[in-house]
């Protein structure tokens, strides 16, 4: 049986989700792991595959980051490993860890973390609309970078390909990173999807994949009218 194996790049998801998903509620854990294996299982529906075609999905994250900080300018401080960005990917990733055939891929931070300015306060600074010494905790962001990550996707993509476990890889990403992937798993014979999740994508990036699918899922009003299962929700904290 010919099998696809789906990989998600969970900053991008999780940043899209919102937008490509407006009837779900993007801060439950368990809604948005749900939805991430119904996005695998709609892929295998549009190519007519059956759900037992799903090699595997694989989710790609980094742990939240646990610090003590001060804030940039009132200099208070802030415990992130209590924030509820924190408490929400803990426990998304306890939520994906139990999806059916779905592999939780984890990187890792970069230790250096630091503030910087959120490009809206940079251009109102550019344009005179915002004075330095105005500058409030508000208008700075976290400056945090992910490791480890695209080399995983692209090491998974390599095994893929190489050991002939799937004849079909759709990636969930917008990031020209994974060109040389894209490619390796082409020249292998491999049909290459991309979703972007309804976002542009880089020329390059367009030119070595096989197919451009953003697919849709269902309005959760309309599963529960179709006999369907719905996302459900958690219900403990």
């Amino acid at each position: 049986m010919m099998k696809t194996a789906v990989l998600i790049d969970g900053a991008f998801f999780l940043k899209c989700f919102r937008h490509a998903f407006p009837d779900r509620d993007h801060q439950d854990a368990a809604i948005v792991a749900r939805t991430a294996f119904s996005v695998a299982l709609e892929h295998l529906r549009r190519a007519k595959r059956s759900k037992d075609a799903l090699y595997r999905i694989f989710f790609y994250d980094c742990p939240p980051i646990e610090k003590k900080m001060h804030l940039p300018v009132s200099r208070r401080s802030v415990d992130f490993a209590k924030s509820p960005e924190a408490r929400f990917r803990r426990r998304l990733h306890q939520e994906l860890r139990q999806q059916r055939k779905l592999a939780l891929r984890l990187g890792q931070l970069s230790d250096h973390v630091d503030w910087e300015l959120k490009p809206d306060a940079l251009s109102l600074l550019r344009r005179g609309e915002l004075r330095w010494e105005a500058l409030e905790d508000a208008n700075f962001q976290l400056n945090i970078k992910q490791k480890a990550v695209d080399m995983k996707v692209g090491l998974d993509i390599a095994s893929l390909a190489y050991k002939r476990l799937v004849d079909q890889i759709v990636l969930i990403a917008g990031d020209a990173d994974f060109v040389p992937a894209a490619k390796l798993a082409r020249r292998e014979g491999i049909d290459f999807i991309l979703n972007p999740m309804g976002k542009s994508i880089s020329k390059d990036l367009f030119e070595h994949i096989d197919g451009l699918h953003s697919v849709r899922l269902k309005p959760i009003a309309e599963q529960v009218a179709a006999g369907e299962p719905a996302p459900q929700s958690q219900t403990d904290t």
